[in-house]
């Protein structure tokens, strides 16, 4: 990845992508994605990496952690577009979306993060992040209001990046 980032290696790029294409597509089929929905997402997020491969720490995750949470939005990305979700402030869904594809480098922290947020807040994060829900199909499953949803999901994310912060 390193080589990818500093000198544009084709080379390494290619042993990335072979390695990783056929799970990432995996993994979103698993999802639920479409065959040929997901062979386009896995294209799209492996040349996220090529593009964006500067970006990428080691020291914050492995790169597969990093190319599936790239996947995972790109999937969602989509699923929103198709639904046609309107949104209140465009800043608050890339920070939600791009906030971080390294959120995931430490699957402990986040669980323990997890089990310390209030039981509303946590269930509003599964639902988004796990799910792949929207914002308005949480707040129709859940009762709660629109507006509650939103404000658990930015409460959340601060508890998110105070844990994270503090822990580097």
């Amino acid at each position: 990845m390193e080589r990818v980032a500093q000198q544009r290696d084709k080379e390494s790029f290619m042993q990335i992508f072979d390695h990783f294409s056929p799970r990432v597509n995996s993994y979103l089929q698993g999802q639920g994605v479409e065959a040929s929905a997901a062979e386009d997402l896995t294209q799209e997020a492996l040349l996220a990496l090529w593009n964006k491969a500067h970006l990428y720490k080691r020291e914050k995750a492995a790169v597969s952690t990093w190319l599936f949470r790239v996947a995972r939005n790109l999937w969602i990305d989509k699923l929103r577009k198709q639904r046609g979700i309107a949104y209140e402030s465009e800043d608050e869904i890339s920070e939600l979306v791009d906030y971080d594809p390294t959120l995931d480098a430490d699957g402990d922290r986040l669980l323990a993060v997890m089990g310390d947020l209030p039981g509303n807040q946590a269930s509003v994060v599964y639902k988004s992040y796990y799910e792949g829900k929207s914002h308005s199909e949480i707040a129709e499953e859940t009762g709660m209001p629109l507006g509650s949803v939103k404000s658990s999901l930015r409460l959340a994310i601060r508890s998110f990046r105070q844990h994270f912060l503090e822990a580097e």
